[in-house]
C-alpha cells in the first residue's frame, strides 16, 4: 500500500529553487533512508512530506497533502526536525504535547500512559521532571523523538535523528524506526552515517543539488553511485551480510 507519494515537485524558497522534479513513492512497512551530502535538499524535501511547506504534489494515502488540516496531519505524521529551543518545560509535559491532536480539554488517563511508555521506550522517563533546558543535546534529541512517537503516526519522519547521540544511542533509536516500519507503520530518515543506514533500511533515497540521483535497496549502491553523490571514493564491502562503504584514502 503506499502511503506517500511525490510526483514532479518543485519547491523554491526566497527566490532559490531548492527541488527540481522530485519523484518519490512509499510504501507501508519501510524504512527509507535519504541520504546525501550538505546542501542537496534532504530536509526541504522532508518539510515538503511534513506539511510544514505546503505542496499540491504530495499525497498521503492518495489525499493531496495541502488539504488536510493541520490536526488530521499529526494524526498521520509525526516529524523530529534536527533540533528545537530548549526552553524550561518539562520533559513529560514536552512529550505530552504529542498528544494535542488526541486530547478534549485535559488529558486522559491513555494519553498520561502512552506518555509514560514512549519516555520509558526511549530509556528517559527518568528525566521526566527535568526541564529541558538542563538536558544534554544527546537527551533532547531523545525527547523531541518521544514526542513524535507519543503521536502514534502512521508515518515516522526524522531529520538526522541520531545527531548529537553517543554510539549506543544511535543504535536504539535506529532500532525504534526499524520496529516501527515493522509494525506495518512507514519510516522515513535523513542520514549523513552512510553506513548506520545501510544497516537499518530497506531503501535509500540519494539526493544531490536538489535531484533524486538514485532510489532503491542494496543494489544500487556501487562505489560510482558514491563518488557521484559525494565526490568521495571508496569500496563497498560487507560486515556479516551488511554492506559497507570504505572512504578511500587520498594521495
Amino acid at each position: 500500500m503506499k502511503v506517500l507519494r511525490v510526483k514532479n515537485l518543485n519547491f523554491s524558497y526566497n527566490g532559490s529553487k531548492i527541488l527540481h522534479d522530485i519523484s518519490l513513492e512509499v510504501e507501508q512497512g519501510e524504512l527509507v533512508a535519504i541520504l546525501g551530502p550538505n546542501g542537496a535538499g534532504k530536509s526541504t524535501l522532508m518539510k515538503c512530506i511534513a506539511g510544514i511547506f505546503r505542496c499540491k504534489e504530495v499525497e498521503i494515502f492518495g489525499e493531496p497533502l495541502h488539504r488536510c488540516s493541520r490536526e488530521e496531519l499529526a494524526k498521520i505524521i509525526g516529524y523530529v526536525p534536527q533540533s528545537i529551543i530548549p526552553g524550561f518545560m518539562r520533559v513529560f509535559d514536552t512529550v505530552l504535547l504529542g498528544r494535542r491532536p488526541y486530547i478534549g480539554l485535559t488529558p486522559s488517563r491513555e494519553d498520561i500512559e502512552i506518555v509514560k511508555q514512549t519516555l520509558k521506550r526511549l530509556k528517559i522517563d527518568h528525566l521526566a521532571l527535568k526541564p529541558l533546558n538542563k538536558l544534554s543535546g544527546g537527551e533532547i534529541q531523545k525527547v523531541n523523538i518521544a514526542r513524535a512517537l507519543a503521536q502514534e503516526p502512521e508515518i515516522l519522519l526524522m531529520d538526522e535523528p541520531t545527531n548529537n547521540l553517543d554510539l549506543k544511542s544511535q543504535m536504539e533509536v535506529m532500532k525504534i524506526a526499524r520496529k516501527f516500519a515493522e509494525s506495518g507503520k512507514t519510516s522515513i530518515i535523513i542520514m549523513h552515517d552512510v553506513n548506520l543506514a545501510l544497516r537499518f533500511a530497506d531503501r535509500f533515497v540519494f539526493m544531490k543539488s536538489g535531484k533524486i540521483i538514485k532510489d532503491g535497496g542494496k543494489d544500487v549502491l556501487t562505489p560510482k553511485l558514491f563518488e557521484e553523490v559525494y565526490g568521495v571514493r571508496g569500496v563497498i564491502a560487507e560486515v556479516e551480510g551488511t554492506p559497507i562503504v570504505i572512504p578511500a584514502l587520498e594521495s
